[in-house]
């Protein structure tokens, strides 16, 4: 994908900085959140085993429930436990002929997971005997791996504190 140069990019810094004093707030400013958390991501697979052998088995994401899902016979709906009282729910849709995972507006860029830097250093373990691909550590970025299920969808382990974006804290506690 082309990277914005020159005259492009400082437009798109100059932009970002507008919306930065137009719309961040200071911690004292901000307004409580009018909901609880994420109860569940709903993500589309392709093959309900791959899917739950990847997650539970390779990642070590226990699976916590498998049933038909309830909007679309025949359809299964299933939930991980991803710490921290955070599910990661899936579908598939027998019958339709899904294209292979894209990189555009809507869709899930990654979803980034908080970890230890022990899970972290088994995670990388886990992946390396598996023959799983992954970039971050390699490229310079030392506290994250970022990797895609198979379904396309891109997951990153991320060596941080939950509410905390490198080093700096994003939420009051």
């Amino acid at each position: 994908m082309p990277q914005p140069e020159g005259a492009e990019l400082e437009a798109v810094r100059a932009r970002r900085a507008d919306l930065r004093e137009k719309y961040l707030r200071s911690p004292g400013e901000r307004r409580t959140s009018t909901v609880r958390g994420v109860h569940h991501m709903a993500l589309i697979c392709r093959d309900v085993e791959e899917t739950i052998r990847f997650y539970q088995e390779l990642l070590g994401f226990p699976l916590v429930e498998l049933v038909e899902n309830r909007d679309y016979k025949g359809s299964s709906h299933f939930f991980f436990d991803i710490g921290n009282r955070n599910l990661l729910g899936f579908f598939d849709f027998p019958g339709h002929d899904h294209p292979d995972f894209r990189e555009t507006i809507g869709g899930v860029q990654h979803i980034a997971l908080s970890t230890s830097a022990e899970e972290f250093a088994a995670a990388r373990k886990r992946l390396d005997e598996a023959g799983i691909e992954y970039i971050g550590p390699d490229r310079g970025i030392d506290n994250s791996l970022y990797i895609r299920d198979p379904n396309g969808i891109g997951i990153e382990f991320y060596r941080e504190e939950l509410g905390r974006f490198e080093g700096e804290p994003l939420l009051s506690d």
